[in-house]
């Protein structure tokens, strides 16, 4: 196992791959946008994050990883409800454009309800909606899932707003050049809304679970728990 730059652990192989791809002068593939949740509740001294496995036949099967996902096309459409920064002041904390700062806040919160099950948006911009546990509220999730509708276009059947300002950016994590499948990460972390509780429904994961960040990583260095470094850090 050698150690790289940043401290992580890479398998032999790994480092090979990443060795070849340099001496061959291999073309880096441009990574998609991307954007993930650290989805966060208050525990005994301190706070507990939520983790989901991803399946086995995804990219990264096996692998424990926050809520998230690409940036979809939809996630560019205007919401009529918005509370919190606009996009160019979102765009001033992403170093995007407006525009592309909007599809990473929005693709953010579309995620963290389709894998979660939790909602960022309330009737105004001071609330949040309580549980969306309900067979209706389901339907519409499988219905953004199977991009049969967008966001922008659920919150505004529902009269509801984006509550962005829930949203904290954290990091951004760039997939190593030498990959064939990259990405290009915005970290998010946010509290998860009273009276609501996450839900086990995304068909991209087979486990979740709930854990202090030094407890899911302590098991993840006793080799309990299977981490990419952006999840571990």
């Amino acid at each position: 196992m050698t150690i790289d730059s940043d401290g992580f652990a890479a398998p032999p192989a790994l480092v090979e791959h990443a060795r070849r791809f340099r001496a061959e002068g291999g073309i880096p593939a441009v990574p998609r946008v991307a954007a993930t949740v650290l989805l966060l509740r208050p525990a005994d001294a301190g706070f507990e994050v939520y983790l989901i496995r991803r399946v086995a036949a995804m990219a990264f099967g096996g692998m424990y990883a926050f809520p998230g996902g690409g940036v979809d096309p939809s996630d560019s459409q205007a919401h009529p409800g918005w509370a919190g920064p606009d996009p160019a002041r979102w765009g001033e904390r992403l170093g995007l454009a407006p525009a592309a700062a909007q599809a990473v806040v929005c693709a953010a919160a579309r995620e963290v309800f389709e894998e979660a099950g939790v909602l960022l948006a309330g009737p105004d911009p001071a609330t949040v909606v309580g549980d969306v546990s309900g067979d209706d509220w389901e339907a519409a999730r499988v219905a953004l899932e199977q991009r049969r509708v967008g966001f922008a276009d659920l919150l505004a059947e529902r009269r509801l707003t984006l509550r962005a300002d829930l949203l904290l950016p954290w990091s951004r994590w760039i997939t190593p050049e030498f990959e064939p499948r990259r990405f290009d990460t915005y970290f998010f972390v946010a509290l998860l809304p009273e009276g609501q509780r996450t839900r086990d429904v995304s068909g991209e994961a087979d486990r979740t679970l709930w854990a202090r960040p030094a407890d899911a990583r302590a098991r993840a260095e006793a080799g309990e728990l299977t981490m990419l470094p952006p999840t571990l850090v």
